[in-house]
């Protein structure tokens, strides 16, 4: 995934942060759709949250949001922000990184669903400029890792860019590019692997078949449908107000870097900033039946073996742009993301009735610190039998 840059330093420890325990309340359910208070509370986890943000080499804060037939419970531990010593809260905006592959599926399913792209269109007719090699690659292949496109976040060419100019706002159409030297990696359709390419020529092929930028696809699609407010994908660097501040090392020293990237260098793959509440909000519905028809979802829940990146809890498997979780405690759906200052994995029961986020303010991944990757797993598996037990 995208925030798997191979030259960005592990996040390390920060000792003695403040574990403040909560379970908060949120505002009686109206007509609106705001979720209602949740009376069940589970100290359990909430030990293990405040556990992991105090192991060494553990995030600065940790946020979960639990919902179950509209009825929501909040915990978290540490801070969001070192400088105020302020908690995480269900509103803080976060990088949510590769969770935006779900996002891009979504998308392309919806137009799936309406007529105006198939799943076994291809790369040559949506995106002729592309190289002609790539071009049998079906969209169902690209949503599914087994494209075998190269992964253009791993190029040389695009580490020199980034490294010179962190900030540096590129083109959609340009991030492919630097891969374009480069031959598929296996014929498309006969193996599994993760490629930030992907979901790059997905959204790229949704704008190509209806006119439309991706974000106005975005924005027409899935913000407005299901009321996703302080939901963006940006172009630069900066972050809205109120947001969850992202920790990382560097030179030997922690520092904030939630602004460390601009947003374009991940662009579909994983770019887009979001918050808990309406992280909840989409994995419900895109996850559950809400959000497409049963035609559609049938090919979108058809897995095969394959992992996200990172890891999520139980034995992962790759559906069309969403991941099988199977944990001692039942399926979920969901997709995990990891990038500069951020961790996440958002998850939702099939029927969509029971959603999840968990998110930390650093990256933690099994090659920065498998020790404490292997503790932050159990905590989300704890954190899926805790939702689906409700």
């Amino acid at each position: 995934m995208f925030g798997h840059l191979r030259f960005v330093a592990a996040c390390a420890a920060v000792a003695g942060l403040v574990a403040v325990s909560a379970t908060t309340a949120t505002a009686t359910a109206t007509a609106a759709g705001n979720p209602r208070p949740a009376t069940h509370h589970n100290p359990g986890l909430q030990q293990e949250l405040e556990a992991l943000v105090h192991e060494p080499g553990g995030p600065p804060g940790v946020i979960v949001t639990l919902k179950s037939h509209n009825a929501l419970s909040v915990y978290r531990a540490g801070v969001a922000d070192l400088a105020t010593g302020r908690l995480p809260g269900q509103y803080d905006a976060m990088r949510i990184a590769s969770v935006s592959k779900a996002y891009s599926g979504a998308v392309a399913l919806t137009l799936a669903a309406r007529g105006v792209l198939g799943l076994d269109d291809t790369i040559a007719r949506w995106l002729p400029t592309l190289p002609a090699a790539w071009g049998r690659v079906t969209l169902r292949e690209l949503l599914q890792h087994t494209s075998g496109l190269p992964d253009y976040s791993a190029e040389p060419a695009f580490h020199a860019v980034l490294i010179a100019d962190p900030h540096h706002v590129f083109a959609p159409s340009q991030l492919l590019s630097f891969a374009a030297a480069q031959p598929l990696r296996f014929p498309p359709g006969t193996q599994y692997q993760y490629s930030n390419s992907d979901n790059i020529a997905v959204a790229l092929m949704t704008a190509a078949a209806t006119g439309r930028t991706y974000e106005q696809l975005l924005n027409a699609l899935l913000y407005t449908r299901l009321g996703l407010y302080r939901t963006s994908l940006p172009k630069g660097y900066k972050m809205p107000p109120f947001y969850m501040h992202g920790y990382g090392v560097r030179d030997g020293v922690l520092k904030d870097v939630s602004t460390e990237y601009s947003a374009s260098a991940s662009w579909a793959s994983g770019g887009i900033v979001s918050t808990p509440r309406e992280l909840n909000t989409f994995i419900a519905a895109y996850a559950g039946p809400r959000l497409l028809p049963e035609s559609v979802r049938q090919a979108q829940l058809t897995f095969i073996a394959g992992s996200s990146e990172p890891p999520g809890p139980g034995t992962n498997a790759a559906g069309l742009g969403i991941f099988s979780y199977s944990t001692r405690c039942g399926v979920v759906y969901g997709h995990t993301g990891n990038t500069s200052g951020y961790t996440q994995f958002t998850a939702a029961s099939p029927d969509g009735t029971h959603s999840m986020t968990f998110s930390v303010n650093a990256q933690i991944t099994p090659n920065s610190d498998q020790t404490l990757f292997d503790q932050m797993r159990k905590v989300e598996e704890d954190a899926v039998c805790a939702l689906l037990s409700r």
